[in-house]
């Protein structure tokens, strides 16, 4: 009789049973296998919110399939993910095969390697109820919320709504900046900056921005301000009038949590949420690698802890030493202070086994998977590296009452930023400067030129992913194994919509919040959302009962409710439709950019009376290089961009590459460009062979 082993994945299975050998069995739940029904609320409130699971339609053969394999086995093993989540998958799972809770027969991987399964396997223990408890807790609510909402948003304003206790909130963040950046002012300001350099041969040009004025800092309002300063320093003499040298170090930022992975890999990489989600599952379930067979590579992907363990520490201690020198070891190991109220049943996500060097995985795995995990493995590794020293330099320039400031700095020591620097979105936090030249107190300077320079104020920054997900962390809401998740439904919702990297509402998102906002405050407050979340953590600590904190909940949401049905009685809710200048064909009046449950569409302005709609098409210039037609832009079901023939019923082309409307100087086909950030722009004839890069293209 062999030992059954049940994990959700079917990838984790396989690589699981290598390490476990012959006498396991190793086996995949995919996911839950018992959940909340999907027609109906499926949970009982006048019984203490009693939850009325029952087992997955899609999985009554696997459920069959457990059941032989249980009775057969010796021991069983639930094997599940280390977080809420996979404690009530194994909950679920214990109740279909009737097994005891009490018992030791829940095991967890925070990593698949061979010692970190050995040490998963040498720890079993009874399960953890109150990380059930929070679980449930948690799934009791969205229900709660989703499916008392939806029907309300599809009474006022269309069917097939949804709302919900996470997405609300991230949608609201969204209007609310939208909302600002509407009603901000720009107030105009001026500044003034030199070019300076000392006499003599070969002196370095550098610049100085004007700070003060008569010892108070310099407020230049208009031009006529910045004109009357210009005149008055052109007739003055620069000096230095002090000196400040100093050594700053830099320290590295902490390993990854999966709130600051999905932010990074958004800034560096371009992944969305979702994207970056996918590969670091993989990556931690296993993948083929030659001397290694299937492997883990990385530890667990949903973790807020930034603890790092001993053996971790001492790996990369020895190859940081060996690749190196010693010099770029810290004098101290480090030690990351975690946030208050993380769960800290993991470690950071981090390399397996830190010795394996991005370059040796990468003929044997995916593009994303490759660039997550040179993304991961460098951070870890210049998170356990020497600070970095900078000289820095800043200069006070008089000229008269005016004072001028300049500063700079140069590397002493590289230290970690010879492996890793963290992006910042701010322009604001991006470090400035570069050297400047040797200057002595008293010294007269040269100025080149003196220029008065026009500002305004700018509005807040729109969300992107990686602000959104840090937005959401530092407000509470949620967490961050739900971020990707929550963008996902909220981009498919048509709630709110990509134009570039940012996020913007749209009609339909801006009318669903302040609805949202006018009758059910609290669900799209962020503070009471935080306070919700926080309730769940006490739960999953043992220190608050589940029912009670739905109790609280459900009391005050149901009044919300009763009162916004009869507040909202024979009331609708209409959604402003875009006016665009293109003319209905039928009737002549404009069309309007309408959203429907599928996404936007063309409608005509005088519905009712004129049904006409059509698709909106996004013509691109480039041409198909199989029937000359248009090419389109489209997306794929998951919102990845392709593009696509406009004849698509006769002409089946398609491609991720970006069509170009110049046509191949050689031969006259149709070109693209290749995806990334130095793609070469290429002739689609094959036996053509011509390409340039886009900056060339750029410059003709």
């Amino acid at each position: 009789m062999s030992n059954l082993v049940i994990v959700e994945s079917p990838a984790k299975a396989k690589t699981i049973e290598k390490y476990l050998g012959k006498n396991y069995n190793v086996v995949a739940s995919v996911g839950h296998i018992r959940d909340l029904p999907k027609s109906k609320l499926g949970v009982d409130v006048e019984h203490d919110f009693m939850p009325l699971y029952e087992n997955k339609k899609d999985k009554k053969d696997l459920i069959s399939d457990l059941k032989k394999r249980a009775e057969k086995a010796k021991n069983i093993y639930l094997a599940t993910d280390p977080d809420r989540e996979g404690e009530a998958i194994s909950w679920h799972l214990a109740y279909i095969l009737q097994l005891d809770v009490n018992k030791p027969i829940r095991v967890t991987f925070n990593e698949i390697t061979k010692s970190g399964i050995e040490s998963g396997m040498s720890k079993p223990r009874s399960l953890d109820m109150d990380l059930v408890n929070a679980q449930q807790a948690r799934r009791i609510l969205d229900r709660l919320v989703g499916y008392n909402l939806s029907p309300f948003l599809w009474k006022k304003v269309r069917r097939g709504l949804s709302a919900g206790r996470v997405q609300s909130v991230a949608v609201r963040l969204i209007v609310d900046r939208e909302n600002e950046i509407e009603a901000f002012n720009p107030q105009e300001y001026w500044s003034i900056d030199a070019e300076l350099f000392k006499s003599g041969p070969d002196s370095k040009m550098f610049s100085a921005k004007l700070s003060e004025i008569n010892g108070k800092k310099a407020e230049l309002e208009n031009e006529k301000q910045a004109n009357e300063i210009l005149d008055y320093v052109k007739n003055e003499r620069f000096f230095v009038s002090g000196i400040k040298k100093s050594l700053r170090k830099k320290h590295p930022a902490p390993p990854f949590t999966t709130s600051t992975l999905q932010q990074e890999a958004s800034k560096k990489l371009s992944f969305n949420a979702r994207r970056a989600m996918k590969a670091a599952q993989e990556l931690y379930e296993g993948v083929e690698l030659p001397g290694y067979g299937l492997i883990g590579l990385i530890t667990y992907m949903r973790t807020d802890s930034l603890r790092i363990s001993d053996e971790a520490k001492a790996a990369a201690k020895d190859f940081i030493t060996q690749r190196f020198g010693a010099d770029y070891l810290p004098k101290t190991p480090r030690n990351f202070k975690t946030k208050k109220n993380t769960q800290d049943a993991h470690e950071a996500i981090r390399p397996s086994i830190p010795s394996i060097d991005p370059s040796e995985i990468k003929g044997s795995v995916s593009s994303d998977q490759y660039k997550l995990y040179k993304l991961i493995w460098e951070r870890f590794m210049a998170s356990q590296m020497a600070d970095a020293v900078l000289n820095t330099v800043s200069a006070d320039i008089a000229a008269g009452k005016c004072l001028f400031k300049a500063s700079g700095y140069t590397v002493r020591f590289d230290g970690f930023t010879r492996l890793y620097e963290e992006i910042s979105e701010n322009e604001n936090e991006k470090e400035q400067g570069g050297a400047l030249p040797e200057l002595a107190e008293k010294e007269e300077l040269m100025a080149k030129n003196i220029d008065a320079n026009q500002h305004f104020t700018q509005p807040p920054a729109r969300y992107t992913e990686a602000s959104l997900i840090k937005a959401l962390e530092d407000n509470g809401i949620g967490r961050p194994s739900t971020y990707a998740p929550t963008i996902s439904t909220i981009l498919d919702r048509h709630y709110v919509e990509r134009q570039q990297k940012q996020l913007v509402p749209t009609p339909l998102g801006s009318v669903i919040t302040d609805l949202l906002k006018n009758h059910f405050t609290r669900i799209v407050d962020t503070r009471f959302t935080a306070g919700m979340e926080e309730g769940l953590d006490k739960i999953e600590e043992g220190s608050e009962e589940w029912v009670a904190v739905l109790r609280d909940f459900y009391k005050d949401f149901n009044l919300a409710l009763v009162k916004a049905e009869s507040d909202m009685e024979g009331k609708r809710v209409k959604i402003p439709d875009e006016p665009t200048d293109i003319q209905c064909e039928l009737c002549g009046k404009n069309m309007v950019i309408k959203i429907g449950p599928y996404g936007k569409f063309l409608g005509c302005s005088g519905f009712p009376e004129c049904k006409n709609t059509k698709r909106i098409i996004n013509e691109t210039g480039g041409f198909c290089p199989k029937c000359g037609a248009k090419m389109l832009a489209k997306k794929s079901k998951k919102g990845k961009p392709f593009f696509g023939c406009e004849n698509f019923k006769e002409c089946n082309f398609m491609t991720w590459d970006t069509p170009v409307s110049d046509k191949c100087p050689n031969c006259g086909a149709a070109m693209f460009k290749k995806t990334g950030k130095n793609g070469k722009i290429y002739c689609a004839n094959e036996g053509c062979g011509f390409e340039k890069d886009e900056a060339l293209s750029n410059e003709g």
